[in-house]
């Protein structure tokens, strides 16, 4: 068995700042990587994001790792992403809250079974001949939303711009805990979450970042099976078309309280083939 790749889409969230997330497959391996805004200007990586710089170098890691089983192959990545995070720091992170850090979900064939492994918010859909599963744990947005209308009406529109936004974002980063791909090979290694399952030629996957999967969590336009449909019928253009017509009429944050107006939105439709 193999990946086709049918469409991939990625979309930044704001032309005027770096997408920070990453997609990619090979033959025997997908994944899509989420970095984490980036909490203050750049510096201590250079002149490029933190969040950037994480899902860029875990990205060249993923497509290029080896391993007997997917573990293998994402301490692999663990351990390139802190090598590289120690060669190029440039200063001491202001506090805890500055780590680069990211989500991510990838998948690979071990037979005739994908083993799946993530941290934090990506997601991937599966669709058989008769049923369409959510193979990450389903989405949910409720507690972030939740705290974005907590801070006041409109938040979102701020762009993280405020002091209070972002004394309020660095402290929620900084907890400890927290499920993610950071720069410590032990600790990204020690809460990976892994499954198996089974699959098939002619099955689908889609993996998409959060930022896609507002569709789903943040706005209730679709669930898993309307998703696909729609992804099938028209496409995943089509799909980034409504997720940002959806954003655009609500610019404000006001009916959907959100940190954003619009998060970097990416997604990978692939196929199984043999």
């Amino acid at each position: 068995m193999h990946f086709d790749l049918i469409q991939s889409l990625g979309l930044c969230g704001d032309p005027l700042i770096p997408n920070d997330d990453r997609a990619g497959s090979t033959a025997g391996r997908a994944w899509v990587i989420d970095g984490a805004t980036d909490l203050c200007r750049p510096g201590l990586l250079g002149e490029q994001g933190g969040a950037a710089w994480l899902a860029m170098t875990a990205d060249a890691a993923f497509a290029t790792a080896v391993g007997e089983t997917l573990t293998d192959a994402c301490a692999q990545v663990f351990a390139r992403v802190e090598a590289r995070y120690h060669a190029e720091r440039r200063r001491e992170p202001e506090g805890p809250w500055e780590l680069p850090r990211a989500s991510f979900a990838v998948v690979q064939f071990a037979g005739d079974v994908l083993e799946l492994a993530w941290a934090s918010d990506c997601s991937i859909l599966h669709a058989t001949s008769d049923a369409i599963r959510w193979r990450t744990p389903a989405p949910n947005r409720t507690r972030e939303s939740a705290q974005a209308a907590a801070l006041g009406p409109g938040i979102g529109a701020a762009k993280l711009s405020t002091p209070a936004i972002l004394d309020d974002r660095r402290v929620a980063r900084s907890r400890a805990n927290q499920r993610v791909l950071g720069v410590d090979a032990a600790e990204a290694l020690a809460i990976l979450q892994t499954a198996r399952f089974d699959v098939a030629v002619g099955d689908e996957l889609l993996l998409m970042t959060d930022g896609m999967v507002a569709l789903v969590d943040s706005y209730g336009v679709h669930d898993a099976d309307s998703l696909f449909a729609a992804v099938r019928a028209n496409g995943l253009a089509a799909l980034g078309t409504e997720l940002r017509g959806i954003e655009r009429d609500d610019a404000a944050c006001l009916r959907y309280p959100r940190f954003k107006v619009s998060d970097d939105a990416t997604a990978l439709w692939l196929r199984i083939g043999g």
